[in-house]
């Protein structure tokens, strides 16, 4: 067996490509030698912003396309370019995070409409992604699904933490993120049969400017001083795509430095 991780010449799509991890993700999968499809719904000219601010080169293997994980339509557009460009598909990581302009507020402030949107957005955005691309990855005999959810997912979350900082951990958040994680399970015992592995990775909290006395008292649940950085999770993720697991599916990978311990 050759231990070497290598994602030469596979086509790797990526849901919210454009966004903090959307970008790390891609990066890291065309050093790896793969083709990086950044999905999004941002506009073109944000897009191309946001890709010379990651330091993408006209010599990366990647390719930039406009999704609406929401909408049907818009995911098998998608689909059938990459396929026509590409010739086929190897994987997909559902990386979005959409939610309406209410999504953040504490929990006697969010209402029944909200809170049932915030859930039908993204949970039900995965779910849309992951059905059509699956149906692609049967039809192909072969596939990859991963899930990006968070250590909110798995455990509750430590309220204490948030105490001094201006936000809150929204209960959309763990809602969405718990569904994610059972999600992968449902849909990797459902889909194994079809050669198509899903797995999930729930990493603890990534350092995004986030005010000094959070990152402070959220690192005392941690190993380390600090939160994670985004370029943290990278590794996992190239695991997961890469051959070296070709027997793992249905796991939930968390990646949190204790946090969760």
């Amino acid at each position: 067996m050759n231990y070497e991780l290598d994602l030469n010449n596979k086509v790797i799509v990526i849901s919210g490509g454009a966004g903090l991890l959307g970008m790390t993700y891609g990066k890291a999968i065309t050093q790896c030698g793969a083709v990086a499809v950044l999905a999004d719904v941002v506009s073109t000219e944000e897009f191309d912003m946001r890709l010379q601010t990651a330091n993408f080169t006209k010599t990366d293997n990647v390719c930039q396309v406009h999704m609406d994980i929401t909408k049907e339509d818009s995911v098998r557009e998608v689909q059938q370019q990459i396929i026509k460009k590409y010739g086929k598909i190897d994987a997909l990581v559902n990386n979005a995070y959409p939610r309406n302009s209410n999504y953040g507020k504490e929990f006697f402030d969010v209402t029944y409409q909200d809170f049932s949107e915030n859930l039908s957005l993204n949970l039900g955005g995965y779910f849309v992604t992951s059905k059509i691309f699956a149906e692609y990855f049967k039809a192909q005999s072969a596939g990859n699904i991963i899930n990006i959810a968070s250590i909110y997912g798995v455990i509750a979350p430590r309220f204490d933490i948030y105490e001094n900082a201006g936000f809150t951990m929204p209960v959309e958040y763990a809602a969405i993120k718990s569904g994610v994680i059972h999600l992968t399970r449902y849909m990797a015992k459902l889909l194994g049969k079809d050669n198509i592995r899903v797995n999930c990775i729930s990493p603890g909290g990534i350092y995004d400017s986030q005010p000094e006395e959070f990152v402070a008292a959220y690192a005392k649940y941690t190993n380390r001083e600090n939160m994670l950085d985004k370029e943290d999770i990278a590794g996992t993720l190239l695991f997961l795509l890469s051959d070296l697991s070709k027997d793992i599916t249905g796991q939930n990978i968390v990646v949190d430095a204790g946090f969760t311990l």
